[in-house]
């Protein structure tokens, strides 16, 4: 009989699409600085659509290198819209201490901020994910197999297109528009 000291988690994610605001550069009395930034995320019926707050830690490099590129854009107050992947969703309770609701509690959605897998200022797409090679058969595995023609005509017909907008990046850097930021 072997034994495990690995721990196992079950992870929670939170996906959606929502606009970018309050970036900035968090510097607790202890611990490291963080970069954070607020989500109003989109929700419910695309014809009544209601907005859930989320305050983010952006977390992992690559959606940190992002969101830094988006400053210019949220502070010149552009309409910054990403799709997003957020993990480790809590709750922090607070008193207001000024406006309207001074002295009242309120709660505050935390989340960390994982991934972005796409980026629209003002509504024109300027960084785009590029899809992740799947072990196996070679398709997405989100992608259902929908027809008799073989699996490997099928991978090749989803895989998506690249606009003429994206500039073609170094292996390292994803694939952004012209400018350093957006």
């Amino acid at each position: 009989m072997t034994t495990s000291t690995e721990k196992s988690y079950f992870d929670l994610h939170i996906t959606g699409l929502g606009y970018l605001n309050r970036i900035r550069e968090v510097k607790p009395k202890k611990g490291d600085v963080f970069l954070a930034c607020d989500i109003a995320a989109l929700n419910g019926p695309s014809d009544d659509v209601s907005y859930v707050r989320f305050d983010t830690r952006v977390s992992g490099s690559e959606a940190q290198h992002l969101v830094h590129r988006c400053i210019d854009a949220v502070e010149a107050e552009k309409k910054v819209m990403i799709g997003f992947r957020l993990g480790d969703l809590w709750t922090d309770t607070f008193t207001y201490s000024k406006g309207k609701r001074a002295g009242e509690q309120g709660v505050s959605l935390k989340a960390r901020l994982l991934f972005i897998s796409w980026i629209k200022v003002d509504g024109k797409l300027v960084y785009k994910a590029e899809p992740k090679p799947t072990d196996g058969d070679g398709r997405d595995a989100e992608v259902p197999v929908t027809s008799d023609a073989p699996v490997a005509q099928q991978a090749s017909a989803q895989e998506p297109s690249k606009s003429a907008e994206e500039a073609p990046g170094d292996a390292d850097a994803p694939a952004l528009a012209t400018a350093e930021s957006f």
